[in-house]
């Protein structure tokens, strides 16, 4: 491996990897500059597109779901900064890509099934789950302004949605409205990046089919929105190389995941190992070697993470992380914070006005409403029973999804099995029909009259 000289000033940065191999192999940090190993997280086994780190304090990976498995999913939460065993959610069914906002308010995931589900962070409830494709999703990605959120299946279709469309409390019972949606891959989608142009965003995606696809929106004064498509992909013929050939870095076997950092751009591949290359010189700066398996999700994160923070910095930095929900709460729920209106007939000395409070307060208050007899205890009432009854609907609905999901994969797993035991049993029965014809000819040969 050829060395070069690199300017190592600036913020140390650190990389963290994982693998889909087997839950013992667990989560690996190391130091960018020096390749020394920071940190290891036992226990965790990621599919693609399921790592991300959540405002730089905490890693987020949704646990691989194994073929022919009936439970339901898992998503890990570790602290960066304080070692401790992980907050374990259990979604109501297996979770492939996450990703978060940049905020770090919101976050997705989706599922074998083509669900998406949107959780808020700080309280862990649920705000919406919805079926996003028809095939299995690959991968999740925000906008740079988290306006738009991109996902990509297996079918290699391509939808963009609306944020302000999917946390719409007024529509939460209905199918999210599409902002965009594309077909321009023939198969699998194997990764998004949204970035922001100078003047435009854009949307870049690549798929099995061995092209990528640059995705520009662009707005025009009259109001109108501009989806302009560019195309890149492999050179088909060697012989025919054009002036703007793209730069090639040749040293993996089959590359799982790639990720930019202040010192380049960083590789990983199934050849167990992540290189740190200048892409300039098509240099390899620095090798990083994961024998305990291959190397499937990638992340780079700010060194000073890993550090301990102190009382000041822990109050002034403080981020919330709660159990994600593995059900839609009502919207009333004690999750949930709703605003209590004023009691118009009371008579009561007037306190300062509390903002928010829980179901418990809001039942309250309509009791003491309804023993005054005011026509608010009773608007009160009506609205939370038409949200109650909402809720159970939405309930009922998304139940009714699962089960339908269930019983798919229980037909699909009893047909393989019958497969199975078709196969063994004519396998039997060859093995059978060969002991017996064999048994014959011995028994054919040994009666022959023997010559001296």
């Amino acid at each position: 491996m050829r060395e070069k000289k690199m300017d190592w000033s600036g913020g140390r940065e650190a990389l963290v990897v994982c693998s889909d191999r087997s839950m013992s192999v667990g989560i690996t940090v190391w130091d960018m500059v020096s390749g020394d190993q920071l940190l290891h997280i036992p226990t965790c086994a990621a599919s693609p597109h399921g790592l991300l780190c959540l405002r730089e304090q905490f890693l987020v990976a949704s646990q691989i779901h194994r073929h022919g498995s009936l439970g339901g999913g898992a998503i890990f939460i570790w602290p960066l900064n304080k070692p401790q065993s992980p907050l374990r959610n259990y979604p109501m069914e297996a979770i492939g890509p996450v990703s978060c906002s940049k905020d770090g308010v919101y976050i997705v995931g989706g599922a074998p099934s083509g669900n998406a589900y949107i959780w808020e962070v700080a309280n862990g409830r649920l705000l919406k789950t919805w079926r996003a494709h028809h095939k299995s999703l690959t991968s999740m990605v925000f906008s740079d302004d988290d306006s738009l959120l991109i996902s990509g299946s297996d079918d290699g279709m391509i939808r963009v949605w609306s944020m302000i469309s999917l946390l719409d409390i007024a529509d939460c019972g209905r199918f999210p409205s599409l902002f965009h949606s594309l077909l321009e891959h023939t198969s699998s989608i194997t990764g998004l990046l949204s970035i922001s142009g100078s003047s435009s965003p854009v949307l870049i995606s690549s798929s099995l089919d061995g092209t990528c696809k640059q995705l520009l929106f662009s707005g025009s004064a009259d109001g109108r929105i501009f989806v302009s498509m560019l195309d890149t992909g492999l050179v088909v013929d060697p012989f025919n190389v054009p002036e703007d050939r793209p730069i090639v870095l040749n040293g993996h076997k089959s590359i799982t995941a790639l990720a930019f950092s202040r010192l380049g751009l960083v590789s990983a591949s199934r050849d167990c190992t992540a290189h740190l290359w200048d892409v300039a010189s098509g240099v390899i700066i620095r090798r990083f070697n994961h024998p305990k398996g291959a190397i499937t999700n990638m992340v780079v994160i700010p060194k000073s993470s890993l550090l301990s923070v102190t009382n000041h910095q822990r109050f002034s930095n403080q981020f919330r992380v709660s159990l994600l929900d593995k059900y839609p709460q009502p919207g009333n729920s004690s999750m949930g914070m709703i605003t209590l209106l004023p009691s118009c007939c009371s008579h009561r000395v007037h306190l300062p006005t509390i903002g928010f409070q829980s179901t418990v307060s809001l039942n309250q208050q309509i009791l003491d409403l309804e023993q005054e007899c005011t026509p608010g205890a009773i608007q009160m009432k009506l609205e939370t029973s038409i949200e109650n009854r909402m809720w159970a609907a939405r309930m009922t609905k998304h139940v009714m999804e699962m089960n339908k999901h269930l019983q798919s994969r229980l037909l699909d797993l009893m047909q393989n099995r019958l497969l199975l035991s078709a196969d063994s049993t004519a396998t039997r029965k060859r093995k059978r029909a060969m002991l017996e014809s064999s048994r014959i000819q011995e028994e054919e040969q040994s009666q022959l009259p023997s010559y001296q």
